[in-house]
């Protein structure tokens, strides 16, 4: 008794100290900046450089600043400038972008077929106003967009939805908490010949849903788009420890996942979904998911499972054999959470989220289990691999803030990856606690 007491008391002193080392994390300025490489200017100091800040944030002054580097509108790449007092953060930001690879040429882009945007909320009629006033400003020709409101206690979402968008938005209720059961709703009700699918707490650019849609146009077996996620503010040290450990960014080069020819480099495939995208910037080939099914309704946030929604949707188009794409290009900002509280619970949710959808892949999907067996060695090293303490930078390059793609600048807390694991320990129960709670309350479990 007395060792376990002793341990229990050192990690709550290591908790401590990891909650002390995350309160000195300092605040990062969110940018983006535009290279005109169309100029034609021979000099690069003489090409125009367009600087502005990230959504919702100040114009950008002196200190750190993440910045998404765009040439001629689109995405790039991303780095971690420093700013000195005085200096004009233009220049200095610009001079650092232009030495980031140019990488390939834009591939033509295919008209998009018609699009539904799907949006799936509960009492943050502040925040999804944010979400729909970009959606409305998206350059797709043919889309619709539907607000589900899920499980409402008040009438706030139904009040902003018909008072300040009108015709332009459509309103659908859907009593039976769970995401996946509010995305299946919208599912239900939409029109375009494409499904996509955003959160509340996202700002899209512009081209968002165009980019997101027009590889269906070109390539007939595509079940499935997902697209880049990137910080809208990085203010507290919740948002800037989880976008050092890679955020929701995928990275900047376009990449299609096809089953028939499984990935090299990707020997869990599929079963690692979550490599290839995520929820709050994903697209269907409509007839494609209501075909499988659309999502495991015992899945996702709102219910006992905690998450896992989006993955069991990627898993089960490729399991029909269609091909799933990534493509940069298809940009929205994300307002990560924002205090370590959150970042508790977020940590519990993606652990317990993705050993529930494996849990609802196989109830679902039996066929299945000879493959995901196969690699359950691997499966069990990417699991140790996910929860890992992982450690800072190495070098000058250490800065304690977000740089490129999949860097790593802050030390993860154990205790988040203690969180994480014990998160997977509960996934398969709170899955299946998901799928009684459902039969008790109406729904249909799958």
């Amino acid at each position: 008794m007395a060792g376990v007491r002793r341990a229990r008391q050192e990690t709550l002193r290591e908790t401590r100290r990891e909650i002390d080392d995350f309160l000195r994390i300092g605040a990062v300025q969110v940018a983006e900046l535009d290279l005109d490489d169309g100029t034609g200017a021979a000099d690069e100091e003489a090409q125009a450089a367009v600087l502005r800040p990230g959504p919702g944030s100040p114009p950008v002054t002196s200190g750190t600043v993440f910045v998404l580097v765009r040439r001629a509108g689109l995405p790039v790449g991303t780095l971690l400038g420093q700013v000195p007092e005085g200096a004009d953060p233009t220049r200095v930001l610009a001079g650092l972008a232009r030495e980031l690879p140019r990488g390939a040429p834009p591939e033509p882009r295919p008209a998009p077929p018609s699009a539904s945007v799907v949006v799936a909320t509960r009492e943050r009629a502040d925040q999804l106003a944010r979400a729909l006033d970009s959606l409305l400003a998206q350059d797709h020709p043919d889309f619709e967009i539907v607000v589900v409101d899920n499980a409402p206690v008040t009438g706030e979402t139904r009040e902003l939805v018909e008072r300040k968008y009108g015709e332009r938005v459509r309103y659908v209720c859907e009593p039976v908490p769970g995401l996946a059961v509010a995305h299946n709703r919208g599912l239900a009700a939409v029109r375009g010949e494409v499904v996509a699918f955003t959160d509340d707490d996202v700002v899209a650019d512009p081209r968002w849903l165009t980019e997101l849609t027009a590889p269906f146009a070109a390539d007939p077996r595509l079940g499935c788009t997902t697209g880049l996620i990137l910080p809208a503010r990085l203010r507290t040290p919740a948002q800037v420890l989880l976008e050092s450990h890679g955020g929701f960014a995928k990275g900047f080069v376009p990449r299609t996942y096809d089953p028939e020819h499984p990935p090299a480099d990707e020997p869990l495939f599929p079963f690692t979904a979550g490599r290839f995208g995520s929820g709050a910037n994903m697209a269907f080939r409509t007839a494609v998911l209501r075909t499988v099914g659309g999502f495991d309704p015992a899945t996702g946030a709102g219910t006992r499972a905690r998450g896992g929604d989006d993955l069991y949707g990627f898993v089960r188009v490729l399991a029909q054999g269609r091909r799933l794409r990534y493509t940069p290009r298809a940009l929205v900002w994300h307002h990560h959470r924002e205090t370590w509280r959150d970042l508790e619970t977020q940590a519990y949710g993606y652990g317990a989220g993705l050993t529930a959808y494996l849990t609802a892949i196989l109830v679902n999907r039996p066929a299945l289990l000879p493959a995901l067996l196969a690699r359950v060695p691997g499966g069990l090293a990417h699991a140790r691999r996910l929860t890992a303490v992982r450690a800072t930078g190495e070098g000058a390059e250490a800065v304690g803030a977000p740089g490129g793609h999949d860097s790593r600048t802050h030390p993860w807390p154990r205790r988040l990856a203690r969180l994480q694991r014990r998160g997977m320990l509960y996934g398969p129960v709170g899955y299946l606690r998901a799928r009684r709670a459902l039969r008790a309350a109406g729904g249909e479990a799958r």
